[in-house]
């Protein structure tokens, strides 16, 4: 079993996104027991929050239910714990790196290094981010592209 750590600054938008979107497209190619899939962020911004009204719409509009996921920061512990830790943008990496003490497994990856087509790289390799820009679309389509990448990567 992989298992995966999708992590972005607050864990409302974009990790919890990518958590559900990731799961969601493992059970429809019949592959979902092959993973373990769970969501953080690296600030203490949100946590206990619920998901952003934004991604619970682009998940509802897709019938994938979001109930009951809270926001919850990293630990150090989660380098050993998870097999691959995704960060959405550069910042993220940086700070998941912190967190981690290093990366010295090569665990820490930006979800856009898994993208193919138009969306490779984003804005150089970041998953756009909702937050400042409440464009839920164009993150979706990040989003999306980076975890269809990683499932057929895995």
């Amino acid at each position: 079993m992989v298992r995966i750590l999708f992590v972005c600054h607050g864990n409302i938008c974009r990790s919890p996104m990518a958590e559900f979107l990731m799961r969601h497209l493992a059970e429809k190619a019949g592959r979902g027991a092959e993973f373990e899939i769970a969501s953080a962020a690296t600030s203490t911004e949100e946590i206990g929050n619920g998901v952003h009204p934004g991604t619970r719409r682009i998940l509802d509009r897709l019938g994938i239910s979001c109930g009951g996921k809270t926001a919850r920061q990293m630990t150090r512990a989660d380098y050993d714990a998870w097999d691959l830790l995704i960060g959405m943008d550069s910042a993220n990496i940086r700070n998941m790196t912190r967190i981690c003490g290093g990366d010295p497994e090569g665990k820490i990856h930006k979800l856009m290094e898994y993208a193919e087509g138009p969306q490779k790289g984003g804005s150089a390799g970041d998953v756009a981010d909702p937050w400042y820009t409440g464009d839920f679309e164009t993150t979706y389509r990040d989003v999306l592209a980076g975890c269809r990448g990683l499932l057929a990567a895995l």
